[in-house]
């Protein structure tokens, strides 16, 4: 006698889950080492052609095809891997050719559908969907890897709000994902690259944890807005104000704050008219990392969206990356390695110019600063400090502000500036170091007027240090 129809199905469905990280496991596997040795016949074939131009053009060649590969596996296999695009994307960090194809998947990962969204939202807040919006545009306004937002309008206010909602079921996917993810790293430094690249994995376990949270993603945001609207005449930032009762782990609504992506930038400066290579845009951009703009020709105003990944460093290694920023706007190469030691990195060296060696990694690792003519700087690149110094071991807490400066160094790249955080920085590291008495009789070096001094005291960037 067959069984039903409906009981077939749901069993269908029991098993379809239970496979699913196995398979998607296979997958990723399949992919990642068909990647990985394209890449190394392409080392082996180079070693063999003595031509320099020759040699590049069959990296190039290696690039297009590698770039294609990568591509595929992050937008079919998504999840996790769309989030890795988002960081392998960035201008500064990865062939172009990767470049071009991963930065189209950013804030484009698949969207749940809208009866999914629906019944999420119901279910979190525990009442009838119709009950609490207005009006609800059903397709969202972007989707990335772990959630997707919508605009809307609540019915007990006139503003809009922005629907953030996390995609079922994802969470569960990126653990399998980043389990394999941390394999691979244990068989790269293993066999391949001179660093520590499992701590970083661990570490992103952790936030990636914390990311589908969102109760603890809205808390950081109202302690971020609460601490610049204090710190602060005029917040140098727009964060988006959390409406009360409207939180849970999986949907959180906020504020919508109408904007165009940083990185589009030059292109909304060239529909209303403003020529985006001229002098106006030119001081839009340098200005830019100053949060706000003001002249005759353009006010623009910087808000900061998402908060899930919002960290707070230890004391130790608050102070530790403080140092390390005053050596590196210092160009002090002994500082720089004894800045390493303190924050628990250990590495070892096979270069004659050792100090040297230290100090470009610490830039290439913990700055934006980039040589004249350079537009690429990854650490893991062939001409990198990496092939002469070795990272044992990575504090997993630096991973953030790892992930932090290469975000930072994307943008900067990608909108043609020269910007180096250290020096930027340097003022308030030292502020931080004279007050845990690293500096002791030293304030002389602290190059600031005490109306400077007040003006850093209203920084939101000091929240890196103190």
């Amino acid at each position: 006698m067959p069984l039903p129809l409906a009981p077939l199905q749901d069993l269908r469905d029991s098993l379809s889950d239970r496979l699913r990280p196995w398979s998607r496991s296979a997958e990723f596997w399949v992919r990642a080492v068909d990647i990985y040795t394209s890449y190394k016949v392409c080392q082996l074939r180079a070693g063999f052609v003595k031509d320099e131009g020759e040699r590049e053009a069959l990296w190039e060649q290696q690039h297009e095809i590698g770039a294609q590969k990568m591509y595929s596996l992050c937008s079919e296999l998504g999840g996790l891997f769309l989030k890795s695009a988002q960081i392998l994307g960035k201008p500064d960090l990865a062939p172009m050719a990767w470049v071009k194809r991963l930065v189209t998947l950013c804030d484009q990962a698949p969207a749940t559908p809208f009866d999914v969204v629906r019944d999420v939202v119901e279910k979190q807040f525990g009442q009838n969907f119709d009950d609490i919006f207005e009006c609800f545009d059903v397709e969202p306004v972007g989707s990335a890897s772990i959630a997707q937002v919508h605009r809307a309008r609540l019915k007990s206010s006139n503003t809009d709000v922005a629907v953030k909602v996390q995609h079922p079921g994802a969470e569960r996917l990126m653990m399998v994902d980043i389990r394999n993810m941390q394999a691979f790293a244990l068989f790269l430094q293993k066999y391949d690259i001179n660093f520590d690249m499992y701590s970083p994995t661990k570490e992103m376990e952790k936030q990636i944890c914390y990311e589908f949270d969102f109760v603890r993603e809205a808390k950081a945001m109202e302690r971020i807005r609460e601490f610049l609207r204090v710190t602060n005449k005029k917040p140098p930032v727009m964060v988006p104000r959390v409406i009360p009762g409207m939180v849970s782990r999986e949907v959180l609504v906020m504020e919508f704050i109408e904007g165009t992506p940083i990185m589009n930038l030059g292109h909304e400066m060239a529909k209303r008219g403003i020529d985006p290579g001229g002098k106006v845009a030119a001081k839009a951009k340098q200005t830019v990392f100053s949060m706000q703009i003001h002249t005759q020709e353009i006010s623009l105003f910087v808000a900061l969206l998402d908060y899930g990944q919002v960290k707070e460093m230890p004391e130790d290694l608050r102070i530790g990356y403080a140092n390390l920023v005053v050596a590196m706007a210092d160009d002090d190469f002994l500082r720089a390695k004894e800045s390493f030691r303190e924050l628990g990195i250990k590495t070892w060296a096979i270069a004659d110019n050792e100090l040297e060696e230290f100090f470009q990694l610490s830039l290439r690792m913990f700055d934006t600063r980039l040589p004249p003519g350079v537009t690429v700087m990854s650490p893991f690149a062939e001409d990198s400090s990496l092939t002469k110094v070795g990272v044992q071991s990575f504090p997993e807490e630096l991973f953030s502000v790892l992930r932090t400066i290469q975000l930072l160094r994307g943008l900067t790249v990608g909108m043609g500036l020269s910007f180096s955080c250290a020096q930027q920085w340097r003022p308030i590291a030292e502020e931080a170091l004279l007050k845990a008495g690293r500096l002791k009789g030293k304030a002389v070096l602290i190059r600031m007027t005490s109306a400077e001094s007040r003006k850093q005291n209203r920084s939101f960037i000091r929240r890196l240090f103190w």
